[in-house]
């Protein structure tokens, strides 16, 4: 694939996310869980899954924009989460997906969140690791040969005694790490306008 196509797909990432949040927040509008009726204790353990994976996901998430707030790829970040696999923040925004997915009390919401990451996000990774690549040449080399792409890897976690941070970009970056916080929140909302009958139910979803 050409260099000009992953920069089209790097440019609709943001986009595109807000785009799928809204339909699938649309979908969650207007269902309701079939576990609810059928299974309450899966709908139960489903949204409590859920909440574990926002909070594992956003406290990742804040772990990852304290050391690249300000620095972007201008400086090859390789400490903190950034030693244990070189795509820390798409791993737990992978994790706030289905945590959020769970949260819907649904299996269906998170198979389709899970679908469309893996078909989308590793052309993004690509693109900018091979930004990367030819901006830090064989530094970036060197990185990528001992440090895992995705999956994490904890016994390679090296931390700085130090590290500068910009905090007036670390602050915006706090808010966008939180986000997979708002949208459970609103799953929340939706379900208490459901149970006041102030939000139709049109069909159900397992």
């Amino acid at each position: 694939m050409t260099t000009k196509f992953y920069l089209i797909i790097e440019k609709l990432r943001i986009p595109l996310s807000r785009v799928i949040a809204v339909v699938l927040i649309a979908i969650i509008a207007l269902s309701n869980s079939e576990w609810e009726e059928t299974i309450p204790a899966v709908s139960t353990l489903l949204f409590f899954i859920g909440i574990f994976l926002v909070a594992i996901a956003s406290l990742g998430r804040m772990w990852c924009s304290l050391y690249i707030a300000g620095y972007k790829t201008e400086v090859l970040i390789t400490k903190g989460p950034y030693s244990i696999c070189r795509n820390p923040l798409y791993f737990f925004s992978l994790i706030g997906a289905m945590g959020v997915g769970f949260a819907s009390e649904t299996t269906l919401i998170p198979t389709i969140l899970f679908i469309v990451f893996m078909l989308y996000y590793p052309m993004v990774i690509h693109s900018e690791e091979k930004e990367l690549q030819s901006l830090h040449g064989e530094k970036f080399e060197k990185y990528a040969a001992t440090t895992p792409k995705f999956f994490p890897k904890l016994s390679c976690l090296t931390e700085p005694e130090k590290y500068i941070v910009n905090p007036i970009v670390f602050r915006k970056h706090m808010f966008s790490a939180l986000w997979f916080v708002w949208l459970a929140g609103i799953l929340e909302i939706i379900e208490e306008l459901h149970e006041l009958k102030m939000l139709p139910v049109l069909f159900k979803i397992y």
